[in-house]
């Protein structure tokens, strides 16, 4: 099979914890860090999420030489973050990849039969999917995201 362009550029690794601020205390501790919050969730238009499941989620950054790593805690509701924490404990939930568009990349995993589980986007049309991966690639959800066209952002591109 051909590689897909979406999944060569790996952005980072997403991490669901149940306390955000003891993962950040340890890995600070081994030095990985500094931890940044995410910027305000709450311009995405949502398909696949609970609004207000998903804006009770947390999210801090750190910035390593090569990827990303993300820390994640679901809040109440029902999210796919929450649902793997539930149903498999605290552990890796994405791999994320850069694409130039989320809709393209989108159009690429529908030909090899990739289900989207959600999707955000802001106005710009950048964003973020994620796909149906989970029971068939050892438990690790696969995302694509595309950067913000505005400076807004603050996430590494």
């Amino acid at each position: 099979m051909e590689k897909l362009p979406m999944f060569q550029k790996l952005h980072h690794v997403c991490i669901v914890v149940r306390d955000i601020d003891k993962a950040v205390k340890y890995y600070e501790s081994i030095g990985v860090g500094p931890w940044t919050d995410f910027p305000p969730l709450d311009a995405y238009e949502l398909d696949g999420y609970d609004r207000d499941a998903f804006l009770k989620m947390r999210y801090k950054f750190a910035n390593t030489d090569n990827a990303q790593l993300q820390l994640c805690q679901p809040g109440d509701g029902d999210t796919p973050q929450r649902r793997f924490l539930e149903s498999r404990g605290e552990g890796v939930f994405h791999l994320g990849f850069s694409v130039e568009s989320c809709d393209k990349a989108e159009e690429q995993a529908a030909s090899v039969g990739l289900e989207v589980l959600a999707r955000g986007r802001l106005d710009d049309r950048s964003g973020f999917t994620y796909f149906k991966t989970v029971n068939e690639g050892a438990g690790v959800t696969l995302e694509v995201r595309a950067p913000s066209t505005k400076a807004t952002q603050g996430i590494k591109s």
